[in-house]
């Protein structure tokens, strides 16, 4: 294989894979039940990727006219794939999740909106609502009473995490209120790191040099989070503007 330019080694490793980021369907079920989503509803799938959430959000709401928007050409075109039994109830372009028209019953983003940071993803996000109209987003967590191997891996992989309390207080500086929040640990992880193993496995043999670096370094993110699997976690929230009422 020829060398590759360090973009290329990215999206040649993240073809195929079903998932760019963590996540599990039965989350994404959680919180469309928290943000008691519509069945007519309109949704976006901010920061699609592939599309393995759009396909949920199709399946779990079947009447719904979804919208899906990702920088990334490759995963743009995967999306458009993997959603073309759905027709045109759903539609998915390449454009910035910053930048949203709506009005939008839902807009989901696993995984992407510390691309934003929450405060200011949640507040070029409000005008994208119809009334009513709620935002579910997953963000890195750090757990209580960390391990060293926790800190490590989070150390490298996204050093401003905060705790649930720090996120909290990033949806209300927006002018939002938390109508739900879970954890994902374990399963959702293992979708996205178990079948990057495999991929990484397969690359490997005709690897070039900086193709090569990057499966290192996917390596090692799976080998720093194979040592405290029970403590990676994203925190998964369901908020709406207006703030809380102080004793809420």
């Amino acid at each position: 294989m020829s060398d590759l330019t360090p973009d290329e080694a990215f999206l040649t490793l993240y073809s195929d894979l079903a998932r760019e980021g963590p996540g599990a369907a039965a989350d994404l079920g959680w919180a469309l039940s928290v943000a008691a989503t519509p069945a007519e509803a309109r949704i976006c799938d901010a920061g699609c990727g592939s599309g393995a959430d759009t396909v949920t959000l199709a399946k779990e709401r079947p009447r719904a006219k979804i919208d899906a928007v990702d920088k990334t050409a490759q995963f743009v075109d995967a999306a458009r794939k993997r959603t073309a039994p759905f027709g045109a109830r759903v539609r998915v372009w390449q454009g910035d999740m910053a930048q949203l028209d709506g009005p939008y019953d839902l807009i989901w983003c696993a995984g992407a909106i510390y691309f934003l940071g929450v405060t200011q993803g949640l507040q070029a996000w409000r005008s994208a609502l119809a009334p009513n109209g709620v935002v579910a987003f997953s963000e890195p967590c750090m757990l209580p009473r960390p391990s060293d191997a926790a800190r490590a891996f989070w150390s490298v992989e996204y050093p401003q995490i905060t705790d649930m309390a720090g996120i909290r207080a990033r949806v209300a500086a927006a002018g939002y209120r938390v109508l739900g929040e879970n954890l994902q640990i374990g399963a959702a992880w293992e979708n996205y790191y178990l079948p990057m193993e495999r991929r990484i496995a397969s690359l490997r043999p005709d690897a070039s040099s900086t193709l090569a670096a990057a499966l290192d370094t996917a390596e090692a993110e799976i080998a720093r989070w194979r040592a405290a699997p029970s403590e990676i976690a994203y925190a998964l929230m369901v908020v709406a503007p207006g703030l809380s009422a102080p004793d809420d």
